[in-house]
């Protein structure tokens, strides 16, 4: 028999300094079967850190169809599209083609070695930013996970510290390309 999605809820406050933005919201996340407690923790990061009132989870890990997140216009095209993980030359084809903009977190021991092999790639597309997530510091972000979890995430530079009730976890990101445009 498959494994079923598992339902997490969250209560989010965010205190993101670079841009003067203070929300707090509540999300209800399901992590697939083959999802990391990591890899869906950092869901919960990029949402902090690219955080708009539009900005939607996705099927993410469960289909080639989306990202992970997304922000669409009232005409369905996609403003803002956001990848966690160490997407091919095929995959990162074609969230520039189908998004005005493309924000990657990339994650895991093998990033640098990613990096160096796509880095070429990349730099040929103008709507595509790169953030890198410190490997040590991401896996401790497993931690804060519970089935209903209240989050800070508080943005300063290239820093999250993201804390609950019992733990407080910097997590630093590294701007590996920048061509962020102005949504």
């Amino acid at each position: 028999m498959a494994q079923k999605s598992i339902i997490y809820k969250a209560s989010i406050q965010v205190s993101d300094l670079n841009r003067e933005q203070y929300p707090h919201f509540q999300l209800t996340i399901a992590r697939h079967p083959s999802e990391t407690e990591r890899r869906l923790m950092l869901r919960l990061l990029a949402f902090a850190h690219q955080y708009d009132e539009q900005l939607q989870l996705c099927k993410g890990i469960s289909t080639d169809e989306e990202p992970d997140l997304w922000i669409k216009n009232y005409s369905e095209e996609i403003e803002l599209w956001v990848e966690l993980g160490q997407l091919d030359e095929k995959r990162l084809k074609k969230a520039s083609n189908r998004a005005r903009q493309v924000v990657i977190y990339c994650y895991g021991s093998a990033s640098d070695i990613w990096w160096q092999k796509i880095q070429h790639k990349a730099s040929q597309y103008n709507n595509v930013s790169i953030w890198q997530v410190n490997e040590e510091q991401s896996n401790a972000l497993a931690q804060c996970l519970q089935r209903t979890m209240e989050l800070q995430f508080t943005i300063d530079g290239s820093q999250v510290w993201v804390s609950d009730a019992e733990h407080a976890i910097q997590v630093d990101l590294k701007l590996l390309q920048d061509n962020s445009q102005t949504r």
